[in-house]
């Protein structure tokens, strides 16, 4: 018969073997580091994890993740330019405020359309998008949606149902910056091309 002490901590690395990007191997070192830096690390974890399972919500306006019921990002006076960009998930939100260039506010969707899914506009937050571009001063609309096919479908769903109200725009894609075309898929080059400048 297993210690429970054992099981409890198997039970742990199978639980943290779930994350994103985390397999049975690295959760195993994982749990094994921090049970080694117990008051260091598995401590103070612990007790935030436990602190952040009670006061963590969604922004009832964007989306975004925090502690209040409106983010500190929407709750902005500064971030009120009339800009918003529009984002799958809460990640890609958090990948553009590390950028540190976009000064507006977000809307995050919670995904794409996808027929195959069976996720349709009521299943994201489009009607929340649309109700915010008309009570809110928004002149922009970026729509900063993966470049996948449930993307641009997302993407052009969502420029139909606000054409006319809003300028909207959509990020640039193509040849990243350090990028070397012999290791470009055919829709960057493409991509690339035709959103070309000039000089």
């Amino acid at each position: 018969m297993q210690d429970r002490s054992t099981s409890d901590i198997e039970t742990l690395i199978d639980l943290m073997a779930k994350l994103p990007g985390m397999g049975p191997r690295s959760a195993r070192r994982a749990v094994l580091h921090l049970i080694r830096k117990r008051a260091l690390l598995l401590t103070p974890l612990s007790d935030m994890m436990t602190r952040v399972a009670t006061t963590a919500r969604e922004c009832l306006n964007c989306g975004n993740v925090g502690t209040e019921d409106i983010c500190e990002i929407c709750d902005s006076e500064a971030r009120a330019n009339g800009e918003i960009c529009v984002v799958e998930s809460v990640s890609d939100l958090w990948a553009m405020e590390r950028a540190g260039v976009f000064k507006g506010r977000y809307h995050v969707l919670g995904g794409t359309l996808s027929a195959l899914d069976a996720i349709g506009p009521e299943d994201l937050r489009i009607p929340r998008l649309v109700d915010r571009v008309g009570s809110e001063a928004v002149s922009e609309v970026i729509l900063a949606l993966n470049a996948t096919i449930d993307g641009q479908t997302t993407a052009h769903y969502i420029a139909d149902q606000l054409s006319g109200q809003v300028k909207l725009t959509s990020l640039a894609q193509g040849v990243p910056i350090g990028g070397e075309l012999d290791y470009l898929d055919d829709g960057t080059i493409s991509a690339a091309l035709k959103a070309r400048k000039e000089l």
